[in-house]
C-alpha cells in the first residue's frame, strides 16, 4: 500500500541528447519525498500508545494486529520515524550474541569494557522525609571518574566515596544488550486516527504545480 500512495517523478536517462523525447525519461517512485512525523507529536498520549514488542514479532504481524491489515506496516514505520526497518526491530538474545561477536571479536564482545556508567546513589540519609539523591543514575563517564573518588553532600556533610562504588562498567556485549531493549517500545498510532493519518499522507504526497509539473502523481526533473 505504502509504495502506490508515493507520486512518481520523470527524469531523464540521455542529458546529453537534445532534443528530448520520451525515450529518453524514466518514470519511478519519488523516493526523495520523506514523510517525517515531529518528534513532540509524541507527547499526546491522545493519538499514540506505547507499545513493547516481543521477539519473533515483525511489524506486518502487529500492523495486523492492530489495524486490521499487514499493509498498514507502512503507518508504524512512519510513525516511528524508522529509516530501516529491518533493523528497528529487537532481535532474539542469541542474534545479540552473534552480533556482538561478530563487532567485537569473541573475547573482547563479553571482557572488553563499551564504556562506565552511573549507578543511582543515595545518600541514606534523609531530608523533609525525602532520600537525598547524590548522583543521577545511567550517565555515561570515563575511567577516570570510575578510578577517582566522588564526592556528595548528604544534607550534613560531604562525603567521599570510591568512585567505582557509583559507577560501574559496562561490556560490549552489556552494551548490545541495552540497546536491543531500547528497539521494544515503540508508538503505534491509535486506531481510531488511522483514516485520518493515511488521508494526510495521500494530500502530503500531491503534487503542486510548478516548472516540472506534470500531474498530482507525477513531475518531470526537467532538461
Amino acid at each position: 500500500m505504502y509504495f502506490s500512495l508515493i507520486p512518481n517523478i520523470e527524469y531523464d536517462t540521455k542529458p546529453i541528447s537534445y532534443p528530448f523525447s520520451e525515450s529518453d525519461f524514466v518514470v519511478a517512485k519519488n523516493f526523495f519525498r520523506r514523510y517525517k512525523i515531529s518528534d513532540d507529536v509524541f507527547g499526546y498520549a491522545t493519538f499514540y500508545k506505547k507499545y513493547a514488542v516481543q521477539d519473533g514479532i515483525g511489524i506486518e504481524t502487529i500492523a495486523n494486529d492492530y489495524y486490521g491489515s499487514p499493509f498498514y506496516d507502512w503507518v508504524i514505520i512512519l510513525t516511528n520515524n524508522y529509516i530501516n526497518p529491518q533493523f528497528a526491530f529487537p532481535v532474539n538474545s542469541e542474534t545479540v550474541r552473534k552480533i556482538a561477536e561478530e563487532r567485537y571479536g569473541e573475547t573482547e564482545a563479553y571482557s572488553g569494557i563499551h564504556h562506565y556508567e552511573t549507578i543511582e546513589k543515595k545518600s541514606g540519609q534523609t531530608v523533609d522525609e525525602l532520600d537525598v539523591l547524590a548522583l543521577k543514575g545511567g550517565l555515561t563517564v570515563d575511567k577516570k571518574f570510575y578510578d577517582s573518588q566522588f564526592t556528595y553532600f548528604n544534607g550534613t556533610q560531604s562525603v567521599n566515596v570510591n568512585g567505582n562504588t557509583v559507577s560501574k562498567a559496562i561490556t560490549n556485549f552489556e552494551y548490545e544488550v541495552e540497546e536491543n531493549e531500547k528497539k521494544r517500545e515503540i508508538y503505534l498510532l491509535r486506531s481510531t486516527y488511522l483514516k485520518r493519518f493515511v488521508n494526510e499522507f495521500k494530500k502530503k504526497n500531491i503534487y503542486t504545480e510548478s516548472s516540472d509539473f506534470i500531474n498530482q502523481r507525477l513531475k518531470t526533473t526537467g532538461v
